[in-house]
């Protein structure tokens, strides 16, 4: 089963196959074969065809690899000492970014990039197979560019986080103007997407609507961390624009479950179908770390909004790469089926930058999901299904990891 010179891959005797796809079918004694990057073919084992290399599952669980749409890679240095004092009682403020800032920019782009490149090993080593990250370390206009090309070369999508924290000194609106501005141009070669960071001690509702004008009138698509430390404007500006997402969402309110609800009413979860809406991203290690509540994902799934899960991975909040520990963390105290933190950790990753959709038709493949025509991104587990993440916590369940069609663990 080739065609040209691509070579193919049948993986069979797969215990559970859990595709998440529009069907969110869960096959049993399944198989699933790869031919280059692209799943070719999904369907039971007793069918499966022949193809140049045959992989027995030997009943493990195989799902898709996870997307992890929100975190902060490209830093030095680590914020032990902040952790320890918050563990003893201290309050989170985004006072700590500007300790990230000053060693990130103290090393050299080689120490950089070795940094980063390290982070996604360690990521894909766990079962992530489509990553996210962000500026917002390097806060001038040097620093900034610098590390949305060293994301570009290392990751799948860059996001721009100029507005991460105005630094010491600079006085807000001016930091404002140089973030729409100067920074913005020397950012936009290498970066798809731009945040805000729209919360007290960081950018006021004013403040971050200027940067999502700017950002939006620059051709990128738009998301906000909003609500982690409180109830405030975040969602509100997310819906407003249609930004892809609004991370963290520790505080709602009624009233910003139902407008996030409602940007979702016209999108048809069978087909894929519809206007979709902005994506809630919820960050459970990142709660835990701050000793914040854990985002609502139950209230928000019921409402009828579309979720993600994200490690959220930094130096101060979130020093992790861990999805799995996300989704355990999702199942047993978010109160999610293990079947919907999955899929909020694979296909709610994938809504969340927008790469959902995609097959041999239009070219663009899609990721977080197993259907033929899509990426083939897969993650095989050291358990007969994936109930086992929740079931075991903390138990290293990845056995092996498909990339691109590229076997890479």
């Amino acid at each position: 089963m080739t065609s040209g010179n691509k070579s193919s891959t049948v993986i069979t005797n797969i215990g559970e196959l859990m595709t998440q796809d529009l069907e969110r079918r869960v096959l049993k004694d399944a198989a699933i074969v790869i031919e280059g990057e692209r799943i070719s073919w999904i369907g039971t084992a007793k069918d499966a065809p022949s193809a140049d290399e045959r992989i027995d599952a030997e009943g493990r669980a195989v799902l898709p690899g996870w997307v992890d749409s929100h975190s902060h890679l490209v830093f030095a240095g680590d914020r032990t000492a902040e952790f320890e004092a918050r563990m003893a009682g201290e309050s989170y403020s985004a006072g700590g970014i500007a300790v990230t800032t000053g060693a990130t920019r103290s090393v050299s782009d080689d120490e950089l990039t070795r940094l980063v490149r390290d982070r996604v090993a360690e990521a894909v080593s766990q079962g992530t197979t489509y990553l996210e990250s962000k500026t917002g370390y390097g806060l001038d206009v040097e620093n900034e560019a610098r590390s949305a090309r060293i994301a570009a070369a290392e990751v799948d999508e860059v996001t721009y986080l100029g507005a991460h924290l105005v630094p010491n000194g600079s006085d807000p609106e001016e930091y404002t103007d140089l973030v729409c501005g100067p920074m913005l141009e020397a950012v936009l070669p290498h970066v798809r997407w731009a945040d805000v960071f729209c919360e007290r001690g960081a950018f006021t509702k004013d403040q971050s609507r200027r940067v999502l004008t700017a950002a939006r009138n620059a051709g990128l698509g738009l998301r906000v961390h909003g609500n982690q430390l409180g109830e405030g404007p975040g969602v509100a500006l997310a819906v407003e624009f249609a930004a892809a997402s609004v991370d963290h969402v520790n505080y709602l309110s009624e009233k910003d479950i139902a407008a996030l609800a409602e940007t979702w009413e016209s999108w048809d979860p069978a087909s894929g179908t519809g206007n979709r809406g902005t994506v809630a991203t919820c960050l459970p290690a990142c709660d835990l770390s701050t000793r914040q509540p854990l985002a609502p994902g139950r209230e928000l799934i019921d409402a009828g909004v579309q979720i993600a899960l994200a490690a959220n991975c930094n130096p101060g909040t979130s020093y992790t790469s861990s999805m799995a520990f996300c989704v355990t963390t999702a199942v047993l105290q978010m109160h999610l089926s293990v079947h919907e933190a999955v899929r909020a950790a694979t296909y709610g990753g994938a809504l969340a930058l927008g790469r959902e959709a995609g097959n041999d038709v239009d070219g663009e493949r899609a990721v977080g999901s197993l259907a033929v025509g899509h990426r083939a991104d897969l993650h095989m587990l050291k358990a007969p299904s994936a109930t086992h993440l929740a079931y075991r916590p903390g138990i290293p369940l990845t056995h092996s990891v498909w990339r691109a069609g590229v076997r890479a663990v």
